[in-house]
């Protein structure tokens, strides 16, 4: 019985970093489990390819340390050291993106503290983007405090 059971979570915490993408932490902030925490479609390993003309789904588990009133969602390209964000998604409000950590229940701001939630945003590769290899540097914010916030290198195609 025992030994079933530690067979199983084995298995379970496989799936669950094979669910995660290899993101880094953003220049000068520390995120609890940033690795296990998010997740980019169709990319597990960086660089993640975007393909033009197709939609990319972003998840992001979060616990906040305080309530949150606002969340926004900050999204550019690092492209020779030039920060370009991502038309769409850049600057938005994510508190429609917000869900309890089951994933299907609506969690509209505010926040409150040591709950967990799930930020889950689609956006577009508009076929208008150049074909570059940029470091996508990916947060959501309240009045620009980072809540969350992590980088990875991406190749647009």
């Amino acid at each position: 019985m025992q030994a079933t059971a530690i067979v199983a979570l084995v298995v379970l915490c496989f799936v669950a970093a094979s669910l995660a993408t290899q993101v880094s932490q953003c220049e000068g902030k520390s995120f609890p489990n940033i690795q296990q925490n998010v997740n980019i479609s169709k990319c597990n390993k960086p660089p993640c390819k975007l393909r033009k003309k197709t939609n990319i789904n972003v998840d992001i588990r979060f616990t906040p340390d305080h309530d949150i009133a606002r969340l926004q969602t900050n999204v550019y390209a690092e492209i020779l050291g030039l920060p370009l964000p991502f038309v769409g998604v850049d600057g938005i409000s994510a508190c429609d993106k917000v869900f309890q950590s089951d994933g299907t229940t609506s969690a509209p701001c505010p926040l409150k503290k040591g709950v967990e939630y799930l930020y889950k945003n689609t956006f577009p590769i508009l076929e208008i983007y150049p074909r570059v290899n940029p470091i996508v540097h990916w947060s959501i914010s309240e009045n620009g405090k980072d809540i969350s916030c992590f980088e990875v290198p991406a190749k647009i195609l």
